[in-house]
């Protein structure tokens, strides 16, 4: 079997996911084992899952929007059959425990890995919400031999149904050995897979869309490869209402994923103001003019679906800020609602030029921010000197100048454990998509923070210093860092893997 299940070549990426669900398929127990695959829709799961059935050799079922129990009931029917080798009508299942024991009967004993996948699970469970106590009583009674064996891999994108299933006293906590959230490309799988060259052009995409690759096959034509090409690229993609890029039709229909959200207005507010940079309940609630009681739900709701990202202070207690995390509703709150009424009146190019100031301070400038915190967790190790553990954010302090400094970057120390007292600090950096190349009075300025961290009892003997620039760094300072192993300078070209990181020797 291992032969079979070679990853194919068409899938970009995912060496963790298809190990995972691998090793899944390929578990010689042979009572029945139960998986689940979630994430955000255009992440791909459908994609992976559908290459893993057809290298396995096993049954792809997907269910279908608005389909009613009794068709439904009739394709899985048909699908099953069509697998066991026997006309599509000849089987005719009247419930959904006949319709999961006779699909693992079919797959024990067709070729292949008894593997079945049901795709879009939370469609099901609109008209049928007794499959996971029915999937609880085939894996209660496989354990003992009454029952057949085999795989199921459970998948949706509606993340709070999905994540429902395992939680409290529902009939499958503790019954799935794999619980597997499938995530959005990086932003180097990302410029693979747009095929773009030129880092910079690869960054503004990123900005826009993120790392969904299920975008792409979305897009009219070829992916931008310059800054110029970007602007004609936005305004036929995520500004034309023709397009399906349209921003605001792909936000709708995002927020319409999750069953919870029902009145769309207030989301679309909320999402709004945490978009303009309100990063508390209260100060969300304040712009809104509503008690914060009254927005702690719906912002519970939009963290669970990955609308929404907490993040804490990495040094102290403090309310977590509260940030936009999907990058198409971010562009659709704060470029493409404003100018609705001009972009629907085929005026997109001077809606675009309208919102190039909002674009590259409060979209681009925040997602380089992202970008270099992400960068740091999982590439810091293998292309510089440091090793770091948790890596975030923090606000410092600074009584004699009675004023606050944002770190944009922290990093602590290996097995170094968030807000506590006398931390080892790793790396400490500041991310700048300003147009200005970044000079030694950035350096002064992260020295003067490590100082403060230093004075609050914090251990920085051996911190490094760390500039993220999107337009690179002045001769001078790039000179200072080939001597200084306490310095790193990061650009764009390092951050994409396609150049040295200067310092740090």
């Amino acid at each position: 079997m291992g032969e079979l299940l070679t990853k194919p070549a068409r899938v970009l990426d995912r060496d963790r996911e298809w190990r995972l669900l691998r090793e899944f398929v390929q578990d010689p127990i042979p009572q029945l084992r139960l998986a689940i695959v979630s994430g955000r829709r255009r992440h791909g799961k459908s994609f992976l899952l559908e290459a893993l059935t057809e290298a396995a050799g096993g049954l792809y079922l997907t269910a279908v929007q608005e389909e009613g129990r009794v068709l439904a009931l009739r394709r899985f029917s048909e699908a099953i059959a069509r697998h066991a080798g026997v006309p599509a009508g000849a089987l005719r299942l009247e419930g959904w425990e006949e319709v999961l024991s006779t699909a693992l009967d079919v797959v024990d004993r067709a070729p292949g890995a008894p593997l079945v996948i049901i795709d879009e699970l939370p469609y099901l469970l609109q008209h049928s919400p007794e499959i996971p106590g029915l999937l609880q009583l085939l894996y209660d009674r496989s354990q003992s031999g009454k029952a057949p064996g085999g795989r199921i891999v459970l998948c949706g994108s509606a993340m709070s149904v999905m994540n429902e299933l395992l939680s409290g006293t529902k009939p499958l906590r503790g019954r799935a050995v794999l619980d597997l959230r499938l995530p959005a490309f990086d932003h180097r799988t990302a410029r693979d897979h747009w095929q773009i060259a030129d880092p910079e052009t690869a960054l503004l995409v990123d900005a826009c869309l993120g790392g969904a690759p299920g975008y792409r096959p979305l897009a009219p034509g070829t992916a931008p490869q310059t800054m110029e090409e970007f602007d004609g690229w936005v305004q036929r993609t995520l500004l034309d209402p023709g397009r399906a890029l349209y921003s605001r039709v792909e936000a709708e229909f995002l927020l319409r994923e999750d069953p919870r959200i029902t009145h769309r207005t207030l989301y679309y507010d909320l999402l709004a103001a945490v978009a303009q940079g309100a990063s508390t309940p209260t100060r969300i609630g304040a712009l809104l003019e509503r008690q914060r009681s009254a927005v702690a739900a719906p912002l519970e709701v939009l963290e669970s679906t990955g609308y929404l990202r907490k993040e804490q202070d990495l040094l102290k207690t403090r309310n977590p800020v509260i940030t936009v995390a999907d990058p198409v509703i971010r562009f659709n709150q704060l470029i493409t609602l404003p100018l609705v009424d001009m972009i629907e009146h085929d005026r997109a190019r001077q809606a675009w030029e309208e919102s190039r100031p909002t674009f590259h301070s409060k979209i681009l400038g925040p997602h380089f921010e992202e970008l270099a915190r992400r960068w740091t967790r999982a590439f810091v190790p293998d292309e510089t000197p440091l090793h770091t553990g948790a890596v975030g954010s923090t606000e410092v302090p600074d009584p004699s100048a009675k004023t606050k400094h944002e770190v944009d970057v922290l990093a602590l120390a290996p097995g170094e454990r968030p807000r506590t007292a006398h931390t080892r600090i790793a790396l400490i950096g500041e991310a700048k998509a300003t147009i200005q190349p970044r000079g030694p009075h950035d350096v002064t300025r992260l020295e003067h923070i490590r100082d403060l961290l230093a004075a609050q009892g914090h251990h920085t003997a051996d911190t490094t210093l760390a500039l993220y620039s999107l337009h690179g760094f002045h001769p001078d300072l790039q000179r200072a860092a080939a001597h200084r192993p306490d310095l790193l300078l990061i650009d764009l070209a390092s951050l994409y893997g396609c150049g040295p990181v200067f310092g740090g020797r």
